[in-house]
């Protein structure tokens, strides 16, 4: 096992009262046990978990092993105003920025802080992963809900939102502070999941409604909540990230997930080339390997992510979700339509109704 440099990064901004970072030194390889080499540096902001990110960054230094790469895993929200303001202030940040918020990536790439970059072999790739050359989708993860076995007997397991609504309310002494799903004031992919929702169906504000009722507890990160739902702590949860899921339920009996039969979103992280970024060719070719056959099969088979590239097979991947649920999935598009809920009057009014619809106030379940 390589040896690895852990620190807890509190950024001296004006938000950094909550944005914090786990930071990830990897050194290049060989130097170690080896002689010296000249070393080449990668800054990755990321919102994906370091232990799902290691085999991803690890199988890159094999193929460039004089690059020491810097991960920073940020939440998503933190993850865009960090790499904002450093452009803006200091003309420099992060060489590529990671991250599960589709629409706050498109919005970066779409104001200019995007680099434009052609990636090599991209023919194989779905059209939809690329966006003017600035945005790359590179996975293809459903949200999922994710409930406790020993807590929720088979014959009452929610397959729809409707039947989790229904759920809850029926026995509000029993679920009561035991539903988690995401904050999506705190959280981007949070608010990104809570705004599909509402565009898909109105049964979400019901569900809200019947969540609120019952003390639901607020998340930024699919791990936590999974953690409390492993343990017993909390007996659903709701809108967690599949990817994260399904590999803790490989070691975990307790753990039973549910891909929603009304309809199941799915995102795809985005990747970006900050125009500030100081180290550009070696973003190029972090991002050409992350959607290479090679990087997508690492995805796959030892990051736990759902590939995208059509010819790899094992692990999880695009091909193989579309199969499981071939009538329900509803992908959100890598695009500007993204932008949309983003504006600051409709953001408010989103949040405003959510909120509401927590505390019982409001019109659940009208049309906006």
């Amino acid at each position: 096992m390589r040896p690895l440099t852990f620190t807890l990064v509190l950024l001296a901004l004006p938000w950094a009262a909550f944005a914090q970072s786990n930071e990830v030194v990897y050194p290049p390889f060989g130097t170690e046990t080896g002689p010296e080499i000249d070393s080449d540096q990668l800054v990755i902001y990321s919102t994906l978990d370091i232990g799902a990110a290691e085999p991803i960054v690890l199988s890159f230094q094999a193929l460039f092993p004089s690059v020491e790469v810097t991960y920073h895993d940020l939440n998503s929200i933190d993850l865009y105003v960090r790499a904002l303001e450093e452009s803006d202030v200091q003309n420099r940040t992060a060489d590529i920025l990671l991250s599960s918020a589709m629409d706050l990536q498109i919005k970066f790439a779409n104001d200019g802080y995007a680099h434009r970059y052609q990636p090599a072999n991209f023919g194989e790739l779905p059209d939809w992963a690329n966006w003017r050359n600035e945005a790359f989708g590179f996975t293809f993860e459903p949200a999922v809900i994710v409930y406790n076995r020993n807590l929720i007997a088979e014959d009452e397991i929610p397959h729809t939102r409707f039947d989790l609504a229904q759920l809850i309310t029926s026995d509000q002494d029993r679920f009561f502070d035991a539903i988690a799903t995401y904050n999506p004031e705190r959280s981007g992919l949070g608010y990104l999941f809570a705004t599909h929702d509402s565009r898909v169906s109105d049964v979400i504000w019901d569900l809200a409604s019947a969540m609120g009722s019952s003390g639901v507890k607020l998340y930024s990160s699919t791990s936590a909540m999974l953690d409390h739902v492993q343990s017993g702590r909390f007996a659903i949860g709701y809108n967690l990230l599949g990817s994260y899921a399904i590999t803790r339920a490989r070691d975990s009996e307790n753990l039973g997930i549910i891909l929603p039969e009304d309809y199941t979103l799915v995102m795809s992280r985005i990747a970006i080339i900050p125009r500030a970024a100081e180290n550009i060719v070696w973003a190029e070719r972090f991002v050409d390997f992350i959607l290479s056959f090679e990087g997508q099969t690492v995805l796959a088979n030892e990051a736990g992510l759902f590939s995208i590239h059509p010819r790899v097979s094992g692990g999880t991947t695009e091909q193989q979700l579309r199969a499981q649920i071939p009538n329900s999935l509803i992908p959100i598009n890598v695009g500007p339509g993204l932008m949309v809920d983003l504006d600051q009057a409709r953001r408010s009014r989103f949040l405003r109704r959510w909120e509401n619809a927590l505390i019982g106030q409001g019109e659940v379940g009208s049309s906006k």
